[in-house]
């Protein structure tokens, strides 16, 4: 495997870098602070086509793989930005290419790659199920042509910023000998939800634009059901290999950040009369830290380009998404410490970033589960759960 990045794929991170140049770091100061939505920036990447990387040509996209829309949330997230502003309209994409009737894909596609439709939210997670997503309750009752949906979503991010949300239902009761089965999944129009679907942000640790969503007799068309009723929850599971390839680039990112951040500081922090990188106690950890990055990015490169082949890639997804996680977080601890108390300095932005990285050891999946996935599917141990 060619671990060298195109030229093609170079001009795409230096694009990225232009653009992340006009949004400096005040800029995501400012609006962590406000707990705003990054308009501008997105209204930028959307103009340069960059959040329709994933959409064929066919539709207005720009056809590119999975590699090649890593590389641009990393980027966002190596500049100081927040990739998770738009990150899901990346992933998503999949179930509508996968799954989608051609109608479905005529309808919405070029509109979303036009910027003229955002498809940045997706109703999964709810307060009574967690992470086992195959004991939600929120109910979709067939009547006639549409289905009337009721119940609660949690943590769902950006649905005010959607035109679009995707929302996994049940449409039979629960079975515990078919336990994936009887969820269907629907894209949903906003637009026209009216009362029926209300958002109630949720105050969190960081800028993440999350909510709880409450779902009250919202009428949906059965042509808004993504393929077979039933079969949603298989349809998910086939597009969380992309969200973990792509929220692992995302840690790459982060990871980059903090040992540049690092690096900086130690070589111009002087204190006894020497730069404090001088020191192996500062040195090693900087550079172990950028070790595991480095590792944790040949897992990220291996997986998309196994994706990309349309190889199973099940298991390097997952050890990505966990391999970079975890060293984005270990690269976090490393410049705060290296910082000490400029580290906590909001100027800074190190505890911005400290906060958005540690996120990623529990969404969209908890590292737990993917060591229990590793364990159960790769290396053949009993179910642990």
């Amino acid at each position: 495997m060619n671990f060298d990045f195109t030229p093609d794929q170079e001009r795409i991170r230096a694009a990225i870098r232009e653009i992340c140049a006009s949004f400096p770091n005040d800029y995501w100061r400012d609006l962590d602070r406000q707990r705003a939505y990054p308009e501008k920036f997105v209204a930028a990447l959307t103009e340069g086509g960059w959040l329709a990387a994933l959409i064929p040509e066919a539709y207005g996209g720009t056809g590119l793989g999975i590699l090649e829309a890593s590389i641009i949330l990393e980027e966002i997230n190596r500049a100081g930005g927040n990739a998770a502003a738009c990150h899901a309209q990346m992933y998503m994409m999949g179930a509508l290419l996968r799954h989608g009737s051609e109608a479905q894909k005529q309808k919405y596609l070029p509109a979303i790659a036009r910027g003229e439709l955002r498809l940045q939210a997706f109703g999964v997670t709810e307060p009574n199920a967690g992470s086992d997503t195959t004991r939600i309750e929120t109910t979709a009752a067939r009547r006639g042509d549409a289905y009337i949906i009721n119940g609660q979503k949690i943590f769902t991010s950006r649905v005010q910023h959607s035109d679009l949300m995707l929302l996994l239902a049940r449409t039979a009761p629960y079975e515990e000998k078919n336990r994936a089965g009887n969820l269907s999944l629907f894209l949903v129009d906003l637009r026209a939800a009216g009362k029926s679907v209300r958002a109630v942000p949720l105050e969190m640790m960081i800028n993440h634009e999350t909510n709880v969503v409450y779902i009250e007799d919202l009428r949906v068309p059965v042509e808004n059901r993504i393929g077979e009723e039933g079969a949603g929850f298989r349809y998910i599971l086939d597009g969380m290999n992309a969200e973990r390839i792509l929220i692992a680039a995302e840690c790459i990112g982060d990871g980059h950040f903090f040992v540049d951040r690092a690096t900086a500081y130690a070589k111009t922090r002087v204190v006894f009369d020497r730069p404090i990188g001088q020191n192996q106690g500062v040195q090693f950890p900087i550079a172990a830290a950028y070790a595991q990055i480095q590792a944790a990015d040949l897992m990220r490169y291996k997986a998309a380009a196994m994706f990309d082949a349309k190889k199973k890639a099940g298991a390097e997804a997952n050890l990505a998404k966990y391999l970079a996680s975890e060293a984005a977080c270990a690269a976090a601890d490393v410049c705060m410490t290296t910082l000490g108390g400029y580290g906590l300095a909001v100027e800074y932005d190190v505890e911005r970033k400290f906060r958005e990285t540690r996120l990623f050891k529990i969404a969209p999946v908890t590292n737990n589960l993917v060591l229990a996935y590793i364990g159960q599917n790769v290396l053949g141990m009993p179910r642990s759960y």
